[in-house]
């Protein structure tokens, strides 16, 4: 059985691990923050909303596999599996992409699949989605227009229905957030 000293250790290992596949990439909003910034905010509202370990860890670790596949050493899934366990990789698996599909296709398969996913893989994708938000409506990625970030706010409540129902305080910071952007939309338009 973990202890929570062992758990802790595991989540920082996750972030050093997370920060290390991260160190050259950044944001695409006009701040450019480091990505990782992102990873760590998202496995923190995982964390203060009483979301398992293995989803916080997972969270930090979600985007590695799909952000490092120009990288010289691309992280895999196995990788992930090695230094963090099968549940963490699995849930890591659940919530990455296949960027061999076109992105209108994995957009559509994001809303289709959303409920189908563990309990896990949901309260992480609902978090990620909350931190998108957040960046979107603080510093919209370069190119964006208006209607871009319109339309991703409405693709982004569709896939939170199906994420939505195994944590009530997850579920209510995204409809806040989704309510704040929505408002703060409206008011440039």
């Amino acid at each position: 059985m973990d202890t929570p000293e062992s758990t802790l250790a595991t989540v920082l290992r996750a972030a050093v691990f997370a920060a290390r596949v991260h160190a050259t990439h950044t944001r695409k909003g006009a701040a450019a923050e480091p990505y990782v910034n992102h990873v760590l905010e998202v496995a923190a509202l995982l964390a203060e909303h009483g979301a398992p370990p293995a989803a916080v860890i997972a969270a930090l670790l979600h985007d590695t596999v799909e952000d490092s596949d120009a990288d010289p050493t691309p992280t895999t899934l196995a990788d992930i599996e090695a230094a963090f366990g099968a549940e963490v990789a699995s849930i890591v698996a659940e919530v990455s992409d296949d960027k061999a599909l076109p992105k209108e296709v994995r957009k559509a398969n994001q809303v289709r699949q959303a409920a189908k996913k563990s309990a896990a893989a949901r309260q992480l994708k609902l978090a990620d989605k909350i931190s998108n938000l957040r960046a979107i409506t603080d510093s919209p990625p370069h190119g964006w227009d208006h209607a871009r970030r319109v339309e991703y706010l409405g693709w982004a409540g569709r896939v939170a229905i199906g994420l939505k129902g195994l944590n009530p305080a997850l579920d209510a910071l995204f409809e806040a957030t989704y309510r704040e952007a929505l408002a703060r939309l409206a008011a440039e338009a």
